[in-house]
């Protein structure tokens, strides 16, 4: 019970790796406050989750809106008592294209729900853990944007990233005597909605990594998982790839 009797808040909890990390989370003895912007299937993993005698609340929301990181704080307190920890999760790929055939409008969206609403999120939760005496928050940046992981048409969601990375590490270097952690993870092409369902770019995505697959979603959580326990006691500022080794493959 890695995470027993914490309370974690989980972003872009309704599919994907948010969703496994639910379902993993409440299985490993926290206490999880789930947000997406999909309520139906917010409802249905609280469902899930309590009939297998997990705790879970959900609290829709879009993060890239002012206030609502601040909601989830103060519901996590109303309905547990405090916050232990955060993996903040949600993301948008946004349209692919080249930079200079790039709507304005594109690049602004994806840098509101990737990085801003980064920054909104640690703004709301670091108080409430430093109140609780420390605790640990996890993001989930990619392989795009950091090290030799550059992709086509994917100049707003790489810039996107990469900020992240920057934002995490100087979060660590600012809070780490205060006994809040805060890392990344950084996972390579996983099998989510984001990724589509056709097979032959699944394939093409499984063989750009070393291991020739993708991740299941469950392999990302495991790592936020780690990072959020006391584990990782020791390990802040981190951009942990989870990625099938694309960090060190060749060009």
């Amino acid at each position: 019970m890695e995470l027993e009797n914490k309370t974690i808040i989980i972003t872009g909890a309704s599919s994907g790796i948010g969703a496994a990390a639910a379902l993993l989370f409440a299985n490993e003895g926290a206490n999880v406050v789930l947000g997406a912007r999909r309520k139906p299937e917010l409802d249905r993993l609280v469902g899930q989750i309590t009939q297998s005698n997990g705790h879970a609340v959900c609290l829709p929301g879009d993060v890239a809106e002012a206030g609502y990181s601040e909601a989830l704080v103060d519901f996590a307190r109303d309905r547990f008592g405090g916050l232990d920890g955060a993996f903040n999760n949600a993301g948008i790929v946004g349209d692919m294209a080249p930079v200079e055939y790039m709507d304005p409008a594109n690049w602004d969206m994806v840098m509101a729900t990737n990085l801003k609403a980064a920054f909104l999120s640690a703004r709301a939760q670091i108080p409430a853990l430093k109140a609780g005496g420390g605790g640990s928050i996890v993001f989930t940046s990619s392989f795009v944007g950091f090290s030799n992981g550059g992709m086509p048409g994917m100049g707003a969601y790489a810039a996107s990233k990469a900020g992240l990375i920057g934002l995490v590490q100087s979060l660590a270097a600012d809070n780490a005597a205060s006994g809040v952690r805060v890392n990344a993870v950084l996972p390579g092409g996983t099998k989510t909605a984001m990724a589509g369902d056709d097979a032959d770019v699944h394939k093409l995505i499984a063989n750009l990594h070393p291991v020739k697959r993708m991740a299941e979603p469950r392999e990302v959580a495991q790592a936020a998982l780690f990072l959020l326990s006391d584990r990782a006691s020791f390990v802040t500022g981190a951009p942990m790839a989870v990625d099938g080794g694309m960090a060190v493959r060749l060009l």
